[in-house]
């Protein structure tokens, strides 16, 4: 069986075409998203309403949460106070983005699940206990088997950092999907997982970037031009 992971769309529409268009090509047997859906890019309506109408299964990440419970992003921001500023702008997009969607969609994300498992396959987006927190692409493997043993599976997915990664830990394989927009890996590609039977391969699909800063601009989403340095350069900038 092959199944594929799509994580961390963060309403770009334009890398969620292109990844949509490879995954034709790639025909995997089953799809799921690992969150972080809307907030973030040109297109988060589109997004939501694409995602559910294809009716893949996923799980809720830690951007979907704070559009649905603001208060999670201030939970979050107070342990570390010298971000402020970083919280404040991405306060306002989340603000930004939750008038666009409504209390339907909303509502739609706030049902997601923590976690996905289909054997020996489990998907969460951050960590086991947390949307918010997971070890780094660089953790030493002691962590990775910490946090994702927790899971029951043979293979832990997660997305949340942006950072494609596949690492052996013993008996276990944990990998990070990369995301579809905003990477940090230094590569500006849209990536997604493809897991056939146990080997997991990271994709990576070329879009054209161009074309989403233009929409993000004409959708009035703030902070848009901090969005296109991330999304030109794949490597995280302070606004």
């Amino acid at each position: 069986m092959r199944i594929a992971i799509v994580s961390d769309i963060h309403g770009n529409r334009t890398a969620f075409e292109a990844v949509l268009a490879d995954l034709q090509r790639t025909a995997p047997d089953m799809i799921f998203h690992g969150g972080d859906l809307a907030d973030g890019g040109s297109s988060p309506t589109e997004i939501v309403d694409r995602i559910r109408g294809l009716g893949w299964p996923g799980v809720i990440g830690n951007t979907d949460e704070m559009l649905v419970r603001p208060e999670s992003l201030a939970e979050f921001a107070s342990q570390s106070p010298k971000m402020k500023p970083l919280f404040d702008v991405i306060d306002e997009m989340a603000s930004f983005t939750r008038s666009a969607l409504g209390e339907d969609r909303i509502s739609w994300l706030g049902a997601l699940p923590q976690t996905q498992t289909h054997a020996p396959i489990a998907l969460v987006h951050a960590g086991p206990e947390s949307r918010w927190r997971c070890p780094a692409h660089d953790a030493p493997d002691a962590d990775l088997e910490s946090v994702f043993g927790a899971l029951g599976q043979k293979i832990a997915v997660h997305g949340h950092i942006h950072r494609a990664y596949v690492r052996n830990v013993n008996e276990l394989t944990v990998v990070n999907t990369g995301s579809v927009s905003l990477s940090y890996d230094g590569d500006p590609r849209a990536s997604y997982l493809l897991i056939d039977g146990h080997t997991p391969t990271i994709r990576r699909v070329d879009y054209d970037i161009d074309r989403e800063v233009e929409e993000l601009r004409g959708a009035g989403t703030p902070h848009a031009d901090w969005i296109a340095r991330i999304l030109k350069t794949a490597s995280f900038a302070m606004p």
